[in-house]
């Protein structure tokens, strides 16, 4: 059973609530903690921690400006650096026998950074569709549609923006677009419907866009410092993860164990059981 709950973390000048959902037993201590994308939440990983419930605690939070959390009053602190300063204060209140992270994308970025620290407290990592490199071709196509914040007339026209942004999660079931799609758009007081995310977290965004002169982004000195074991997961079409740093990151730093998931681009959604028995397998090994 899902259960709801959340955290308080520091910012300068405040502190923010970060939101989170957990399944499987509260006292186990053995914890997976699952961080989402860009502007995704913690629901995207439903079926994944439904699954890894009968073995861990699976903890799923809402990044701060995301979701069910608290948006962040200067639009500077959405950085990597704030949140994962956030995710440590979350692990300091589950107080872990044993952590493994699980992140998509900028759940990904997050984790690497966590676990390159000397003294990191994550035992085992999982990069969905991330990496050291960032390509320039995939920071232009995300910076099209983030920060827009369009908003609909009718759910389904939500759901099918959805769609028209996500054609690399792949081919999905109707069930499955209304589940990614119902978790991070909400109605608004007028009837409108919009996301569920601070517009503002495009300010950094193009800020690190702008820094990056239209190259690709470079974090290989992050990646070659993380020493635990790592699965890596590539859409087999993402133009996120290209093939050449996917095949580097297993011949380097933590000499991550890849696996590509055909028919599928940016990013794996972890929703196909195939999929969740990758995650599981090496997470129980």
């Amino acid at each position: 059973m899902m259960r709801e709950g959340s955290v308080d973390c520091v910012h300068p000048g405040g502190t923010h609530r970060m939101a989170f959902v957990e399944w499987g037993d509260p006292y186990n201590p053995r914890i997976v903690l699952c961080v989402h994308g860009l502007t995704r939440c913690g629901r995207d990983f439903d079926d994944l921690a439904r699954t890894l419930a009968a073995d861990f605690r699976v903890v799923c939070p809402d990044v701060a400006g995301r979701g069910q959390s608290e948006w962040l009053p200067d639009p500077n602190l959405y950085s990597l650096p704030q949140y994962g300063a956030d995710m440590l204060a979350l692990v300091a209140a589950l107080m872990p026998h044993e952590l493994h992270w699980v992140g998509t994308s900028m759940g990904g970025l997050i984790g690497m950074g966590i676990a390159s620290q000397p003294a990191t407290p994550i035992s085992k990592l999982v990069l969905n569709d991330v990496g050291p490199v960032i390509t320039a071709t995939s920071l232009q196509r995300i910076g099209q549609y983030l920060g827009n914040a369009p908003r609909f007339d009718s759910y389904e026209q939500i759901e099918g923006y959805v769609r028209a942004v996500s054609p690399g999660f792949g081919s999905l079931t109707d069930a499955q677009w209304q589940h990614l799609t119902t978790h991070v758009v909400h109605r608004a007081a007028d009837g409108k419907f919009e996301f569920l995310y601070d517009p503002a977290i495009a300010v950094s965004y193009v800020q690190a866009l702008i820094a990056s002169g239209g190259q690709d982004i470079d974090l290989w000195p992050l990646y070659d410092m993380i020493a635990c074991p790592t699965l890596l997961l590539r859409g087999a079409q993402s133009d996120l993860l290209t093939q050449e740093t996917a095949i580097a990151m297993t011949q380097r730093g933590p000499r991550a164990q890849l696996v590509e998931i055909s028919g599928v681009g940016h990013a794996p959604t972890l929703m196909a059981e195939d999929q969740i028995n990758i995650v599981r397998k090496f997470l129980l090994s």
